[in-house]
Protein backbone atom coordinates (compact mmCIF):
# COMPACT_ATOMS: atom_id res chain seq x y z
CA UNK A 1 0.00 0.00 0.00
CA UNK A 2 1.42 3.46 -0.77
CA UNK A 3 1.07 6.38 1.42
CA UNK A 4 -0.67 8.26 -0.93
CA UNK A 5 -3.60 5.59 -1.37
CA UNK A 6 -3.92 6.46 2.67
CA UNK A 7 -4.82 8.59 5.10
CA UNK A 8 -3.26 9.69 8.30
CA UNK A 9 -5.60 7.84 11.28
CA UNK A 10 -3.60 8.30 14.18
CA UNK A 11 -0.32 7.86 16.21
CA UNK A 12 0.55 4.69 18.82
CA UNK A 13 1.43 6.75 21.73
CA UNK A 14 2.83 3.88 24.00
CA UNK A 15 2.71 0.29 25.07
CA UNK A 16 -0.06 -0.94 27.77
CA UNK A 17 0.58 -3.79 29.87
CA UNK A 18 3.23 -6.86 29.15
CA UNK A 19 0.98 -8.56 26.38
CA UNK A 20 2.08 -6.58 23.86
CA UNK A 21 -0.80 -3.78 23.58
CA UNK A 22 -0.49 -0.55 22.19
CA UNK A 23 -2.43 2.97 22.96
CA UNK A 24 -3.46 4.01 19.52
CA UNK A 25 -4.52 7.90 19.49
CA UNK A 26 -6.97 8.57 16.77
CA UNK A 27 -7.10 11.77 14.89
CA UNK A 28 -10.66 12.23 14.09
CA UNK A 29 -13.77 14.00 14.61
CA UNK A 30 -16.16 10.41 14.25
CA UNK A 31 -14.22 8.17 16.50
CA UNK A 32 -17.50 6.09 16.65
CA UNK A 33 -16.60 5.14 12.60
CA UNK A 34 -13.48 3.10 14.48
CA UNK A 35 -15.28 0.99 16.67
CA UNK A 36 -14.28 -2.20 14.66
CA UNK A 37 -10.70 -2.01 13.63
CA UNK A 38 -9.91 -4.99 10.87
CA UNK A 39 -6.69 -3.74 10.26
CA UNK A 40 -4.53 -0.76 9.71
CA UNK A 41 -1.02 0.62 8.26
CA UNK A 42 2.07 1.37 10.97
CA UNK A 43 4.83 3.58 9.79
CA UNK A 44 8.02 1.52 9.92
CA UNK A 45 11.27 3.42 8.27
CA UNK A 46 9.01 4.82 5.91
CA UNK A 47 7.24 1.94 4.36
CA UNK A 48 3.54 1.10 5.12
CA UNK A 49 3.47 -2.24 7.10
CA UNK A 50 -0.08 -3.83 8.00
CA UNK A 51 -0.83 -4.85 11.23
CA UNK A 52 -3.88 -7.09 11.60
CA UNK A 53 -5.97 -6.64 15.30
CA UNK A 54 -7.13 -8.92 17.31
CA UNK A 55 -8.38 -7.17 20.40
CA UNK A 56 -9.17 -3.34 20.87
CA UNK A 57 -11.58 -1.86 23.23
CA UNK A 58 -11.94 2.11 23.86
CA UNK A 59 -9.67 3.59 26.78
CA UNK A 60 -11.14 7.16 26.44
CA UNK A 61 -12.23 9.73 23.80
CA UNK A 62 -10.36 8.88 20.26
CA UNK A 63 -8.23 6.56 22.30
CA UNK A 64 -8.05 2.81 21.96
CA UNK A 65 -6.11 0.13 23.18
CA UNK A 66 -4.88 -2.20 20.81
CA UNK A 67 -3.75 -5.84 20.43
CA UNK A 68 -2.62 -7.15 17.18
CA UNK A 69 -2.11 -10.61 16.11
CA UNK A 70 0.68 -12.37 16.98
CA UNK A 71 1.76 -9.35 19.01
CA UNK A 72 4.63 -9.28 21.94
CA UNK A 73 6.15 -6.60 24.11
CA UNK A 74 9.14 -6.14 22.12
CA UNK A 75 7.18 -5.45 18.96
CA UNK A 76 4.54 -3.01 20.63
CA UNK A 77 7.69 -1.40 21.88
CA UNK A 78 9.06 -0.50 18.62
CA UNK A 79 5.47 0.39 17.54
CA UNK A 80 6.04 3.65 19.89
CA UNK A 81 5.48 6.87 18.46
CA UNK A 82 4.24 5.37 14.58
CA UNK A 83 2.24 6.72 12.48
CA UNK A 84 -0.82 4.91 11.61
CA UNK A 85 -2.85 5.14 8.47
CA UNK A 86 -5.94 3.64 6.90
CA UNK A 87 -6.85 3.19 3.23
CA UNK A 88 -8.67 5.93 1.56
CA UNK A 89 -11.64 3.70 0.32
CA UNK A 90 -12.24 3.19 4.08
CA UNK A 91 -13.50 6.62 4.54
CA UNK A 92 -17.16 7.11 4.61
CA UNK A 93 -18.22 9.37 1.32
CA UNK A 94 -18.93 12.92 2.80
CA UNK A 95 -21.86 15.00 1.17
CA UNK A 96 -23.28 18.51 0.85
CA UNK A 97 -20.70 20.92 2.03
CA UNK A 98 -18.31 18.48 3.94
CA UNK A 99 -15.15 17.09 2.30
CA UNK A 100 -11.98 15.46 3.14
CA UNK A 101 -8.74 17.45 2.72
CA UNK A 102 -7.45 14.87 0.10
CA UNK A 103 -11.02 15.13 -1.57
CA UNK A 104 -10.80 18.89 -2.65
CA UNK A 105 -6.90 19.44 -3.92
CA UNK A 106 -7.24 20.70 -6.98
CA UNK A 107 -10.57 22.51 -6.73
CA UNK A 108 -10.60 25.89 -7.53
CA UNK A 109 -11.82 28.25 -4.94
CA UNK A 110 -14.72 30.87 -5.92
CA UNK A 111 -16.33 33.98 -4.59
CA UNK A 112 -20.42 34.60 -4.01
CA UNK A 113 -20.13 36.65 -7.22
CA UNK A 114 -18.30 33.66 -9.16
CA UNK A 115 -14.58 34.94 -9.05
CA UNK A 116 -11.72 32.14 -9.01
CA UNK A 117 -9.69 32.81 -6.00
CA UNK A 118 -7.13 30.31 -7.37
CA UNK A 119 -7.14 26.15 -7.47
CA UNK A 120 -6.00 24.79 -4.13
CA UNK A 121 -2.41 23.46 -4.24
CA UNK A 122 -2.28 22.01 -0.52
CA UNK A 123 -4.19 22.56 2.67
CA UNK A 124 -2.48 23.82 6.17
CA UNK A 125 -3.76 21.68 8.77
CA UNK A 126 -0.49 22.05 11.33
CA UNK A 127 -2.03 24.45 13.23
CA UNK A 128 -5.54 25.56 15.49
CA UNK A 129 -6.73 27.58 11.94
CA UNK A 130 -6.47 25.37 9.19
CA UNK A 131 -6.27 27.21 5.69
CA UNK A 132 -6.08 26.50 1.92
CA UNK A 133 -2.99 27.59 0.11
CA UNK A 134 -4.39 28.54 -3.20
CA UNK A 135 -2.33 29.33 -6.81
CA UNK A 136 -4.05 32.61 -8.16
CA UNK A 137 -1.96 32.53 -11.65
CA UNK A 138 1.12 32.16 -9.75
CA UNK A 139 0.46 34.10 -6.97
CA UNK A 140 0.18 31.94 -3.17
CA UNK A 141 -3.29 33.24 -2.21
CA UNK A 142 -4.11 31.65 1.71
CA UNK A 143 -7.73 31.46 2.85
CA UNK A 144 -8.59 29.49 6.47
CA UNK A 145 -10.93 26.96 6.13
CA UNK A 146 -14.28 28.12 8.10
CA UNK A 147 -17.37 25.84 7.96
CA UNK A 148 -19.73 28.76 7.76
CA UNK A 149 -17.60 30.25 4.84
CA UNK A 150 -18.68 27.79 2.73
CA UNK A 151 -21.53 28.20 0.69
CA UNK A 152 -21.13 25.11 -1.58
CA UNK A 153 -18.82 22.45 -2.44
CA UNK A 154 -19.47 21.27 -6.19
CA UNK A 155 -17.71 17.70 -6.38
CA UNK A 156 -19.17 17.25 -9.99
CA UNK A 157 -17.42 20.44 -11.60
CA UNK A 158 -14.47 21.04 -8.33
CA UNK A 159 -15.88 24.13 -7.54
CA UNK A 160 -16.39 25.13 -3.55
CA UNK A 161 -17.92 28.46 -3.19
CA UNK A 162 -17.17 30.59 -0.68
CA UNK A 163 -18.66 33.65 1.35
CA UNK A 164 -15.00 36.03 1.72
CA UNK A 165 -14.86 38.84 3.91
CA UNK A 166 -15.01 42.07 2.27
CA UNK A 167 -10.84 43.33 1.05
CA UNK A 168 -10.07 39.67 1.65
CA UNK A 169 -8.99 38.84 -2.00
CA UNK A 170 -7.71 42.45 -2.73
CA UNK A 171 -4.68 41.92 -0.46
CA UNK A 172 -3.60 39.32 -3.16
CA UNK A 173 -4.32 41.55 -6.37
CA UNK A 174 -4.09 45.05 -5.30
CA UNK A 175 -0.41 46.14 -6.40
CA UNK A 176 1.54 47.55 -3.26
CA UNK A 177 1.85 50.95 -2.75
CA UNK A 178 5.25 52.47 -1.94
CA UNK A 179 5.37 55.66 0.28
CA UNK A 180 7.65 58.35 -1.05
Amino acid sequence: MKKEDCYYLGKITRTHGLAGNVILKLDTDQADHYNKLEGLFVEVNGLLVPFFVEKQQWSRDNTKIVYFKNANLAMAEQLVNKNVFMPLITLPELTGNQFYYHEVLGFEIRDEQGNSCGTVKEINDQIAQHYFILDLQGKEVIIPVIKDWIVEVNRTDKIITMQLPDGLLEVYTTPAVKDE
